[in-house]
């Protein structure tokens, strides 16, 4: 797997554009949001000779949707987002007007496919597992590639952090207890992409996370 990390709009959103072998891939929570973002992608798109062919979600908050209905009808691909994610992404644009305070329209993709935790998701030879931690968002997931040993976590497990819980539909409890059960438990060498700031590994996660830490 090949990943190349975009960081975009006025939050600092990590995108990340990942590829295999036969340039089959995948844009994981496109935020661009100005011009010049999405423009960045399509160009490195074009450079790289790739084929787009799957547009994913973590969650639906509107710093990881920005881009999304502009890369779906480019490409005529769908976002496809948890089925327990559904309200947060149709409530996308408001979410935004009441956490940014701004007037700005945009729009969300019409095109889009649902998947569910346990699901595998394939980009060409690339297989991601869906790992859903609801507690950021209702429907919150991570994907996983054993293969490649690297987990895209969106804002479910920063570097020393874990994802707010204080939004609609949050949970801190829930988002606890499903990263400690299901995501610290993959091998300590995983690399970790979050969705803002830098990479980690799980096995950091599980020494230096005082949000996950059992006492």
């Amino acid at each position: 797997m090949q990943i190349e990390r975009f960081v975009f709009n006025m939050v600092g959103e990590n995108c990340y554009l990942i590829w295999d072998d036969n340039k089959n891939a995948a844009l994981i929570d496109c935020g661009a949001f100005y011009e010049e973002e999405k423009n960045a992608v399509t160009s490195f798109i074009v450079k790289h000779q790739l084929n787009l062919v799957r547009l994913l979600n973590t969650h639906g908050h509107f710093d990881h949707v920005f881009g999304a209905a502009y890369i779906s009808e480019k490409y005529n691909v769908p976002i496809e987002l948890c089925e327990d994610e559904r309200e947060t992404f149709e409530n996308a644009v408001n979410q935004m007007q009441q956490f940014l305070h701004l007037n700005v329209d945009f729009k969300l993709p019409s095109a889009r496919k649902y998947f569910k935790d346990g699901d595998s998701l394939h980009v060409g030879n690339i297989t991601l597992e869906v790992i859903e931690t609801p507690g950021h968002t209702p429907g919150g997931v991570n994907f996983y590639s054993k293969a490649d040993g690297v987990l895209f976590s969106g804002d479910n497990l920063f570097r020393r952090e874990i994802g707010r819980c204080d939004l609609p539909g949050g949970n801190e409890q829930s988002l606890i207890s499903t990263l400690r059960g299901k995501v610290l438990t993959l091998p300590g060498e995983v690399v970790v992409y979050p969705g803002h700031g830098p990479a980690t590994t799980i096995s950091e996660e599980q020494m230096s996370n005082i949000y996950l830490r059992k006492s």
